[in-house]
């Protein structure tokens, strides 16, 4: 008879499980996924090359956020933690490959850059690990691959580590582009995320609620020539926490 359950992490830690067994990205044994994927590092993946975001170029260029720390959340390869160090932040990244790992630590001492990368749960590091407050964390695809229980714990997670007026920039699956659009709830009876869950722009502002939206528009497509990272599947989002004013309390377990 198994009656473990006492915290609110214990809860969220049985409806993982519930996924581990459908080969999901961020369940069960995605670390072992995602080092499979990223073992041909020939392969023709647009997010392999060492392009940034060009929805995070634009941000910086303009001037939206100012430099400091910054967190790079399912950093991959690392490109979009290596141009946030080139322009000046004190960069985290973290993933939960160690192979994705490995290439972007090649990169970052190729191009003479300091970063500290971080391999695991994110929201096992966001308790034990990762420095806050930071200035911008940035997610590049992770938040599309949590299961609907762990956007708690994504939430609890900006909480905890994003500054007061510091921003969370988003870049995820867009509704009838890219992504599952079954229900939360029809997702626990298939038993699995289908690679990646899709948002609208309401069900975003949904869930971010407590920051303030600066703007939110399709990733604009680049040609193959350019420099920067861009596919018209994916919403992109800067939001910024409120400087004053608590954002609502999340579980933390």
């Amino acid at each position: 008879m198994d009656r473990s359950i006492r915290t609110v992490e214990d809860v969220l830690r049985l409806l993982d499980g519930l996924f581990a067994s459908g080969g999901d990205r961020w369940t069960g044994g995605a670390a072992g996924w995602w080092d499979d994927f990223y073992a041909d590092r020939d392969r023709p993946v647009p997010f392999f090359a060492a392009k940034p975001d060009e929805n995070l170029v634009s941000y910086l260029d303009r001037g939206l956020v100012p430099r400091g720390r910054a967190l790079d959340l399912g950093c991959g390869l690392g490109r979009n933690a290596l141009l946030l160090a080139e322009r000046g932040f004190e960069v985290d990244a973290v993933d939960l490959s160690p192979a994705a790992l490995a290439l972007a630590e090649e990169r970052a001492r190729a191009a003479g850059l300091d970063v500290r990368f971080l391999r695991g749960d994110v929201f096992a590091l966001a308790a034990d690990s990762l420095r806050g407050p930071y200035r911008l964390i940035h997610d590049s695809g992770c938040f599309h691959h949590l299961p609907p229980h762990r956007r708690i714990s994504h939430l609890a997670l900006l909480d905890r580590l994003l500054a007061p007026g510091g921003y969370f920039s988003l870049a995820c699956f867009a509704a009838g582009r890219m992504g599952s659009e079954l229900s939360d709830a029809d997702l626990y009876r298939a038993g699995s995320l289908g690679g990646g869950l899709a948002y609208t722009p309401e069900a975003l502002r949904h869930v971010f609620a407590g920051l303030e939206e600066i703007e939110l528009r399709a990733m604009r497509s680049q040609p193959p020539d350019s420099a920067l990272f861009g596919e018209p599947f994916l919403w992109t989002a800067p939001f910024r926490r409120p400087v004053n004013g608590a954002r609502d309390v999340h579980p933390r377990g």
